[in-house]
């Protein structure tokens, strides 16, 4: 049997006040109740509040942070706009993370939604930081320093002595002496008011605007910048149109119609190499020299151009990016005539020592009959051979000392027909056939150029083998169906021209910031007040009215600076030495009156709020000051 109620046992307690227990659910806890409501902001109030966060310093250093740090995987993942062959490898060697990968723009950083956004949210937070503080500097140089503090003795830097000199003398030698140091002078009654270190300030705002400078130069690089890539061999040439680019990107805005008018010629390729010691084929050199020309009767210029030394034409930059071997070979197919002569250039598989691998494509090869015969090479060539018993047909060395060619052949369709793009460095053996031996096995053969031993002539240390006389540099195929020759080895070179507009704005606005930096670190604001007043009739002028004697001019002397510096107690200590000619130091006087003596000074009374605990009218920072010009600031600086 069950009995339900809902009645409590304390007055004014209900179920639905303290839960489903009531009182006694109450009685678990001693916290008090608070019941806190909060204003609704309303929607002005919610833009107002998350644009005065935005505009914060706090924001704009978080934001400037989480820029540099999304930068970093652009530097460490390949980038499609940089080198697309790379992100394709990747992709296809890690294809989970590839595709975690694209899905999140690693590949693509820069033009990323994400970067972007954190971009346009630092600009935005930048300008909205700088605008009210330049409205506020322009202010502060408008307005005039403030009025001398009540009590010098309190600022942290103070001097104070006697001297014979008059009050108006003295505040005019103060004057004249400030100014020659290029402080901002203002004279009150019977002080004098200065000020210097505004191009502090104006260095933390030129630091900003800079920040904006370099902002918009990426973006105006990013929006009109086009890059492409262009392989080179020795003796052919490259101009800039849009069709010439094996490889080509563009910003939005970027109009191809407007691509300046220049192109070059790579003559030769000078690559050395180290040969001895444990640094043995390291580079030392790599060098592209070229013929270039601007314009459609330009002037031909000779130029080289090196890694990290880009040649700069008509706006434009070309940088030497990679270079590799391109072997010249002859191809005749069935009928004896000659299908194919040229240069194919090969990509390297071993960036050290260049073994690289490449294909030739024959798509006009026929047989004896007429019929037609498409004809297909893979080859591997190696720079420096190890000879037919080394075991290794990788290359020994960088530099072409004992270059070797080895072949294997196919036949049938190139595929070249379907109107699908294909890669020029692969085979599509879909449609080919293999050429066999009269054995059964693939039907391969080394090939070694045309006249070696005047190729090798031309190599330090280069030695004659038996294994390379004997070689052939003709591979001859089955059923007399044609045959390929190794002729001789051309060099090719990689190149990127990059049309980049933004590069002088964001220089400019560089170093602005280093100079704005500066500025803001090393120039202190600083206030500096000097005071001249005469002692009364007997001898009393506030804390130094104890000494009182006519004729003797009590000179007070205070700085402020806006952070604590020792600098600001050494410059008092300058301006006090240089005005001390014309106020020099006079005996302190001593009361030789009775009735001063006995009549007691106003800064000694204990019921003189004054000189008690410092209240809000006197506080201990001096901001009392009496000029309304800058009432905000007082004598802070």
């Amino acid at each position: 049997m069950s009995t339900k109620t809902d009645t409590t046992d304390e007055p004014g307690a209900t179920a639905d006040q303290d839960g489903d227990l009531g009182t006694a659910g109450s009685q678990l806890s001693t916290a008090p109740k608070e019941d806190v409501s909060l204003p609704s902001l309303g929607p002005v109030g919610w833009v107002r509040w998350f644009w005065r966060q935005l505009t914060s310093m706090r924001v704009a250093l978080l934001l400037l942070f989480l820029l540099s740090i999304g930068a970093i995987p652009g530097s460490l993942i390949p980038q499609t706009s940089i080198d697309p062959v790379k992100v394709d490898a990747f992709k296809a060697k890690h294809e989970t993370l590839g595709e975690v990968y694209d899905k999140l723009g690693m590949f693509h950083v820069y033009s990323s939604v994400w970067f972007s956004a954190i971009y346009l949210l630092l600009f935005i937070s930048l300008i909205g930081c700088i605008v009210p503080r330049a409205w506020q500097f322009i202010g502060q140089l408008r307005g005039r320093p403030p009025a001398a503090p009540r009590r010098l003795t309190r600022l942290p830097a103070y001097t104070t002595w006697y001297t014979e000199a008059a009050p108006e003398e003295v505040l005019a030698a103060a004057e004249r002496m400030l100014k020659k140091r290029r402080f901002r002078v203002r004279r009150v009654d019977t002080a004098v008011a200065s000020e210097k270190g505004y191009l502090r300030e104006a260095g933390n705002l030129l630091f900003h605007v800079a920040l904006i400078v370099m902002l918009v130069a990426f973006a105006v690089g990013g929006l009109w910048k086009s890059e492409g890539g262009k392989l080179i061999t020795e003796g052919d040439g490259f101009s800039n149109s849009l069709t010439q680019y094996d490889d080509f990107s563009s910003g939005p805005f970027f109009d191809t119609d407007t691509m300046a008018p220049f192109g070059f010629t790579m003559d030769s390729f000078d690559a050395t190499y180290e040969r001895t010691g444990p640094q043995k084929g390291t580079p030392r050199t790599f060098r592209a020299n070229i013929t270039y020309f601007t314009g459609a009767d330009g002037t031909e210029h000779k130029k080289s151009i090196e890694v990290n030394t880009p040649l700069d034409i008509a706006g434009n930059k070309v940088y030497l990016l990679s270079h590799g071997y391109a072997p010249v070979v002859t191809v005749k197919d069935g009928r004896g005539k000659v299908v194919y002569h040229g240069a194919v250039p090969f990509l390297p598989q071993d960036p050290k020592n260049f073994t690289s691998s490449g294909v030739v494509k024959v798509p006009g090869a026929q047989t004896k009959d007429g019929a037609r015969n498409q004809l297909g090479f893979q080859a591997l060539f190696v720079p420096t051979f190890g000879g037919k018993n080394s075991g290794s047909m990788f290359s020994q060395f960088p530099a072409p000392d004992f270059p070797v060619l080895s072949v294997n052949a196919w036949h049938g369709d190139l595929g070249l027909d379907s109107g699908l793009p294909q890669n020029v460095y692969q085979l599509d053996t879909k449609r080919l056939k293999q050429y066999m031996d009269a054995g059964g096995d693939i039907f391969k053969k080394m090939l070694l150029p045309k006249d070696r031993a005047a190729q090798m002539l031309g190599h330090a240390g280069a030695k004659l083998t038996p294994q390379e006389i004997d070689a052939e540099s003709t591979m001859n195929l089955p059923g007399g169906q044609g045959s390929i020759t190794f002729e001789g080895i051309k060099t090719w070179a990689s190149f990127k021209i990059t049309h980049q507009p933004g590069n002088g704005l964001a220089l400019t606005g560089a170093v602005c910031a280093l100079l704005g930096l500066a500025g803001s670190l090393f120039i202190q604001r600083r206030r500096v007040w000097i005071r001249a007043e005469r002692s009364g009739a007997n001898g009393e002028h506030g804390e130094h009215g104890e000494h009182g004697a006519n004729g003797v001019t009590v000179v007070e002397m205070a700085g402020l600076g806006r952070s604590e510096s020792a600098r600001v107690a050494e410059e008092l200590a300058a301006l006090a030495a240089a005005l001390t000619p014309s106020a020099p130091l006079a005996a302190a006087p001593s009361p030789d009156e009775p009735d001063d003596a006995e009549e007691p000074d106003e800064s000694d009374d204990p019921d003189d709020p004054d000189d008690s605990t410092p209240s809000a009218e006197d506080p201990t920072e001096p901001t009392d000051s009496a000029d309304p010009a800058d009432p905000s600031e007082g004598a802070r600086a």
